[in-house]
């Protein structure tokens, strides 16, 4: 597995490399966000560590432009933990969100659950695939099709419409949303499930704002209406 640590502390950007090799991952590095740009157009990363706050152009507008062209997972490292700084990051693109100081622990335990969803299923299985209505899940190779054509999803948004899908009429709240397709809690910042809900509704749903598929259950949480 292939990682590109992004972030103008020289220092902790030798420390997470370290580590990181250490767990056996092949690392690169940069460390501002046009180089970050550059590197993820030019190689092939299976996931990318963001900070935030770098010189040339911030992590947001780096993320923002690596979404044009890849859907490869990202995790935003930044020294802010106001709620606002994490929407903002999940509106570009953000797939994960971690503040500075953190242990270095966690970043590998985030790290292996994110290369995990994103690997899918094993390779050598037949393709499965989920159909409801114009929305297909081609659940080996996580992709999305409306209407027969692919449809361009984060890591988190497909893990988030894969387990609706699978699960029809099932309710979830924000919390078991993120339980379960975060793996932990972000200690009460549930809106990060809104905005992936609502992403997925611009991406998915024929009228968004009258969505068919992607249900509110107001008071209680979301469901997919199969």
């Amino acid at each position: 597995m292939k990682i590109l640590v992004v972030d103008d502390e020289r220092l902790l950007v030798k420390g997470i490399k370290f580590n990181l090799e250490n767990e056996g991952y092949q690392v690169e590095c940069a460390y501002d966000g046009l180089t970050a740009v550059e590197l993820a157009r030019e190689g092939k990363f299976d996931l990318i560590i963001l900070d935030l706050m770098m010189p040339e152009i911030d992590g947001l507008e780096a993320c923002m432009r690596i979404r044009e062209f890849s859907n490869v997972p990202i995790i935003m490292l930044t020294a802010r933990s106001e709620d606002t700084d994490k929407i903002i990051g999940f509106e570009c693109g953000a797939d994960d969100y971690i503040t500075k100081p953190f242990n270095i622990l966690e970043l590998k335990a985030r790290i292996r659950a994110m290369l995990r969803r994103a690997s899918g299923g094993a390779q050598g299985r037949p393709a499965k695939r989920i159909t409801v209505g114009s929305i297909t899940l081609d659940t080996e190779q996580r992709v999305a099709i409306r209407d027969g054509e692919t449809v361009d999803l984060t890591a988190k948004e497909y893990d988030l419409i894969e387990l609706l899908m699978k699960n029809p009429r099932r309710v979830y709240s924000r919390e078991n949303l993120m339980n379960v397709v975060w793996g932990y809690s972000y200690a009460g910042d549930y809106r990060t499930v809104d905005v992936h809900i609502r992403r997925l509704r611009e991406k998915l749903e024929p009228t968004p704002a009258e969505p068919r598929y992607i249900m509110t259950k107001w008071g209680v949480g979301y469901y997919f209406k199969g």
